[in-house]
């Protein structure tokens, strides 16, 4: 009988596993899109309308949470904030494990407890970074919405009679962003594993692309020279993710003569093995350094929020100041995106160091009786491999940089996009995610059809 290649692809439906872990994801993403919907109690609902409609485009602080809690922020819901706060604990707590000494060797002694204990921290890290990540996000908001219509979104301080509203609001916005991850976790455990978090962003940035082509379309003057930009700039980005993320630097390493003759041996077979490799990724640090660069620069901008409207006139003028600068509410801020554009690419750096340090590739090897031909065994590996890491980073780094200041390069190329940053703001950002989460998501189900005895070759008569 003929062979013929087929895809597994086609037996996606036919495994019952498979089909219902696609249908428990499935379901549960329409479960986060639903509570998406729920608005925070005591929300002005038409101060908050008037706001987004005098911002116009959507750019830094406020476009960066719309793109992470999926558009939520456009109605102040529950989910407003999204897994954020998650992913800041778990990359503060990943920042600290080369700090302290023991938390190193906790990792490095066993790495599945270890993982454990990174998890149950990150749990109890993130209700206080909620808490205070929803402080800073309403006061900006109402200090945003002072300076655009001249009222606040939402009524919240601590003293007087607000205290009991404020308590509740952030209460259940600090709810709303664990139901959120509890949401994540259910879709790994019971779903397309490892993917929760990720699909939960997934599903909020997709979902904003159909009220985004929207409002590009209602622009009868420029709306073709928009499409067509939109088009390309989401073809060249999703070309150059792709080619960034699948980019590896393969470096040849060898094992005892006698594993290889053994190994040839157990298989009857006289040929030439095939040279092992230890491929290095080009982007290593993902998504990672735009969220912890976006973080840190708008860190300031939650600090003078607090001193936007202090009786002291040179301090509320100086914080005001401030706050514009680092939410980069001016179209031509040059400053903040060279800023943001420096700060992700050290961030790239600096995250790839510290996650291929923790792989501690120069012992592994070691230990295994693999060695780079030319270079020493131990501490001299692990330089050398650093060094060839340090130098594919930067395609990854230049990247990213470029990606996170791709609205304001859109402006300066384009003046009639002005006032669809949100949407390019989607289409860069926002693509990076979307093309990560789908290509990693595309290998799980291989792999569960591989599992489950699908094979790619199947024989026909």
């Amino acid at each position: 009988m003929p062979e013929k290649k087929q895809s597994a692809w086609r037996f996606l439906w036919r495994s019952e596993d498979i089909r219902r872990k696609l249908l428990i994801t499935l379901g549960i993403l329409i479960l986060f899109r639903i509570a998406a919907n729920i608005p925070v109690p005591g929300v002005d609902r038409e101060a908050l309308a008037a706001f987004f409609q005098a911002q116009g485009g959507q750019g830094g602080f406020i476009g960066f949470l719309n793109l992470l809690s999926g558009g939520t922020i456009s109605n102040f819901s529950l989910l407003s904030m999204g897994v954020y706060p998650y992913i800041t604990a778990q990359i503060i707590l990943q920042l600290l494990i080369p700090i302290i000494p023991a938390l190193q060797r906790r990792m490095q002694e066993d790495q599945r407890e270890g993982r454990r204990w990174m998890e149950k921290w990150t749990y109890y890290l993130c209700v206080p970074m909620a808490m205070l990540s929803a402080i800073g996000q309403i006061n900006i908001f109402n200090s945003l919405a002072i300076q655009a219509i001249g009222r606040e979104i939402l009524a919240f301080g601590f003293t007087g009679d607000a205290w009991l509203q404020s308590t509740s609001v952030l209460l259940v916005m600090t709810a709303g962003t664990m139901f959120a991850i509890w949401l994540g976790e259910l879709i790994s455990e019971y779903g397309i594993r490892g993917q929760g978090l990720s699909l939960v962003i997934f599903a909020g940035i997709v979902s904003q692309f159909p009220a985004n082509i929207q409002s590009l379309l209602l622009d009868e003057q420029n709306r073709w020279i928009l499409l067509t930009v939109m088009i390309v700039v989401i073809v060249l980005t999703v070309l150059a993710i792709v080619y960034v993320q699948q980019g590896r630097r393969n470096v040849p390493i060898m094992y005892p003569h006698k594993s290889q003759v053994f190994y040839a041996m157990q298989r009857g077979k006289s040929v030439k093995m095939p040279q092992p490799i230890l491929p290095l990724m080009v982007n290593l640090s993902g998504m990672i350094p735009l969220i912890f660069a976006s973080a840190i620069l708008q860190f300031p901008a939650i600090v003078a929020s607090y001193f936007v409207r202090s009786q002291t006139e040179w301090v509320s003028t100086l914080s005001t100041s401030i706050q514009n600068f680092f939410n980069a509410t001016g179209t031509n801020s040059w400053g903040y995106w060279v800023l943001y554009f420096l700060m992700v690419v050290v961030f790239t750096y600096f995250y790839t160091t510290v996650i291929f340090e923790q792989q501690n590739y120069g012992d592994n090897l070691k230990r295994s009786g693999a060695q780079i031909p030319g270079v020493h065994s131990g501490a001299a590996t692990q330089k050398y491999l650093s060094r060839i890491q340090s130098r594919i980073t930067l395609p990854g780094a230049l990247l990213l940089g470029i990606v996170a200041i791709m609205p304001f390069l859109l402006q300066l190329i384009l003046p009639a996009a002005a006032n669809s940053v949100g949407l390019f703001l989607v289409t860069s950002s926002g693509l990076l995610i979307v093309v990560g989460v789908v290509r990693d998501t595309f290998m799980n189900i291989e792999a569960e059809l591989k599992l489950h005895g699908y094979q790619e070759k199947l024989l026909i008569s």
